[in-house]
């Protein structure tokens, strides 16, 4: 009997206890697995699926790991040679850079704050002139932020313009993904809502840019977003809209999946891709392991912040394509001018991870649609 008529056994055969399993395999699949004298059942198969599950669960959670991790740097202060150098440089780094650092940051507030207060309050009848000065002020702070890492940024591409119908889309991977872009161009971003500080500056001075924030954990928000958003893309005076697609903070060598509401809006999608040069210091921010005000000292006590970022070619959804569709295409444009790996994963289970209950009538559903689907055969 050739393997195709085997193939299509009836459904009669397939029962739990029959001990021909072997006949829908070819021959010589299971001469090391199986004993001579030991049928394999497929009840056999079964009985180890929550081996396999756990096994394939394990890979996966690695995977989906992976993308949220640093990446620490090699040692090289390992020897008696390179150990004073390594000494010397951090006296530099934290006696001399750091505290030129904090000087010009805090020249920077002095200099924004003074010019921004009577900007804000005494131009209030004439909002395109102050609207137009509060951009500039922002871009001024964000070009003092990016000195107090001593950044070295490289724009590639024409600069950002505010166009209608236009929305630009970034890979993330840090809240500094936000100032690098700022400096350039005053973009009005749609950004988590933080507290302390940041969230103090979100609510006063960035709201002046046209900013969106949320909450990932209310649920009524995304629909009041969904709604800013489309008033935002179709106001011809409005600062140029950015989103990170991918909704959390990666590592900046994957990008996992976008979310489509940046590619349903009937807009033009503006790529823009961000990558990090890790020699001096990673950028990457693990908000779950550290608060912001950490990751900036971080990157004010290393040598230099070094990144490209790319201004790509605009795309529009070609017809039939789907927003999820649209999304993924955006995606491999920026991941492969960045040199990102593309992974299958929702960044917002960074946040929510399913109940093991809940896995469980998962995996318990897809047992029955299996065994369906083989009873049918």
């Amino acid at each position: 009997m050739s393997n195709k008529n085997k193939l299509s056994t009836s459904s009669s055969e397939l029962d739990l206890d029959r001990p021909n399993i072997e006949d829908y395999f070819p021959s010589d699949s299971f001469q090391q697995l199986s004993p001579p004298h030991k049928k394999l059942l497929l009840r056999d198969l079964l009985d180890i699926s929550p081996t396999l599950t756990e096994a394939a669960g394990a890979i996966v959670d690695d995977s989906f790991t992976r993308c949220f991790k640093s990446n620490p740097p090699e040692p090289w202060n390992w020897n008696i040679y390179l150990f004073p150098l390594w000494c010397l440089g951090v006296v530099v780094r934290y006696g001399v850079l750091f505290p030129t650092r904090v000087i010009i940051l805090t020249l920077g507030w002095i200099i924004f704050l003074s010019c921004y207060i009577p900007v804000h309050m005494l131009l209030k009848g004439h909002d395109k002139l102050r609207k137009r000065l509060e951009r500039a002020l922002v871009e001024l702070i964000c070009s003092f932020f990016v000195a107090s890492w001593t950044g070295v940024v490289k724009y590639h591409g024409p600069r950002p313009c505010a166009r209608p119908k236009q929305v630009f889309v970034a890979n993330h991977t840090s809240m500094i993904d936000f100032i690098v872009l700022e400096q350039m161009t005053a973009f009005a971003v749609i950004m988590q809502k933080h507290p302390g500080w940041v969230g103090l500056l979100q609510s006063t001075i960035l709201e002046s840019v046209g900013c969106i924030w949320f909450n990932r954990s209310e649920a009524k928000d995304r629909e009041i977003v969904a709604r800013k958003l489309r008033e935002h893309v179709e106001g011809a005076d409005n600062n140029p809209l950015l989103i990170f697609p991918e909704g959390t903070c990666v590592n900046n060598n994957y990008t996992v999946m976008f979310k489509k509401g940046a590619f349903e809006l009937g807009a033009t999608v503006c790529p823009i891709a961000i990558k990090y040069n890790k020699i001096f210091v990673d950028a990457f921010w693990n908000s779950k392991k550290q608060s912001f005000t950490t990751h900036l000292l971080q990157l004010m006590t290393s040598w230099a912040v070094v990144c490209d970022v790319w201004y790509l070619e605009p795309q529009n959804m070609k017809p039939g394509e789907t927003a999820i569709e649209f999304a993924e295409r955006v995606r491999h444009i920026i991941s492969v001018r960045a040199g990102l790996k593309m992974v299958p994963w929702d960044g917002y289970l960074k946040y929510s991870r399913p109940s093991p209950k809940h896995r469980e009538r998962k995996q318990q559903r897809f047992a029955e649609s299996v065994l369906r689907r083989l009873e049918e055969k």
